[in-house]
């Protein structure tokens, strides 16, 4: 998937939930909240999407206020609409209930000027999990540094 730069970035989705597919979604801006994500203002560590009434929403996803916006700023924390097909919603919604799966934004970035979001429906690791990934990342490090030290 080729897209424009990237303006936010939830590193710990990777950490915390085994992604197991992931999707790209429109995202429903006012216009100060446009200009705030390409002043960089933009934080999704702790946003969620929640399929509510055949619509899909991102939760707690902040940006920031607009340095010049004025009185016509937005709320940062509010709600945004994500644009996906009525069928993705409706698959999505369904395995978030049946197989209790969580839906997280990956990354916010711009494509084509649109922002876009990128989804991961995802389960939630356990503790000896993520211990688990703590080694086989440390093990990769070391190898990829011997094989470092070894071609020098």
């Amino acid at each position: 998937m080729k897209a424009g730069r990237t303006f936010a970035l939830n590193r710990k989705a990777r950490f915390e939930y085994d992604i197991l597919e992931t999707l790209e979604a429109g995202l429903v801006l006012q216009g100060t909240e446009i200009r705030a994500i390409r002043e960089g203002k933009a934080n999704i560590a702790d946003a969620y999407a929640k399929p509510d009434g055949g619509e899909l929403w991102l939760v707690n996803a902040h940006i920031g206020q607009y340095s010049a916006g004025g009185a016509v700023n937005h709320d940062p924390k509010q709600p945004r609409k994500l644009l996906l097909h009525k069928y993705e919603i409706s698959r999505l919604a369904s395995q978030v209930e049946e197989k209790r799966l969580t839906i997280v934004p990956l990354r916010l970035y711009l494509k084509r000027h649109r922002a876009k979001v990128e989804l991961g429906l995802a389960r939630g690791r356990r503790q000896y999990d993520k211990r688990r990934a703590i080694i086989e990342r440390d093990r990769d490090r070391e190898a990829r540094q011997a094989v470092r030290r070894a071609t020098v």
